[in-house]
């Protein structure tokens, strides 16, 4: 199970809380949850290694990572505006530690469907 730590002003509107929900998912291999709530033209870039297009591949990607579960997830901030949000924290799995921040664009201001998100993840202790 994985242990989460959350800055106490990350869960205060509905958008915050799902994306909260959302790394929870990832943290824990929720790749249901994750896989609903990305459009159809979904695209993923993680910087520094890979960009995945299309819900398809996105799906195949999610559950071929679903297995690393974490057993630690910090989140400092969550900062929404519009259809536009990022998070930043900490992924502690086994030995290592990933810093990372998540920026994400929704297909609108009131939708929790995301058609973008662009990664920055950082290995900072082995």
């Amino acid at each position: 199970m994985t242990k989460l730590t959350i800055a106490p002003d990350c869960g205060n509107s509905p958008k915050k809380a799902f994306l909260k929900t959302f790394n929870e998912s990832f943290a824990s291999g929720n790749a249901t949850f994750i896989c609903s709530h990305v459009s159809e033209d979904i695209v993923w870039k993680i910087h520094g290694d890979k960009t995945i297009k299309g819900k398809q591949k996105f799906t195949k990607e999610i559950h071929a990572m679903k297995h690393n579960i974490a057993d630690e997830l910090i989140i400092h901030s969550i900062i929404t505006h519009g259809k536009e949000a990022s998070v930043n924290g900490e992924i502690k799995m086994k030995n290592f530690i990933y810093a990372f921040c998540d920026v994400y664009r929704f297909t609108s201001a009131a939708s929790s469907q995301i058609i973008e998100i662009q990664s920055y993840v950082i290995q900072t202790a082995p």
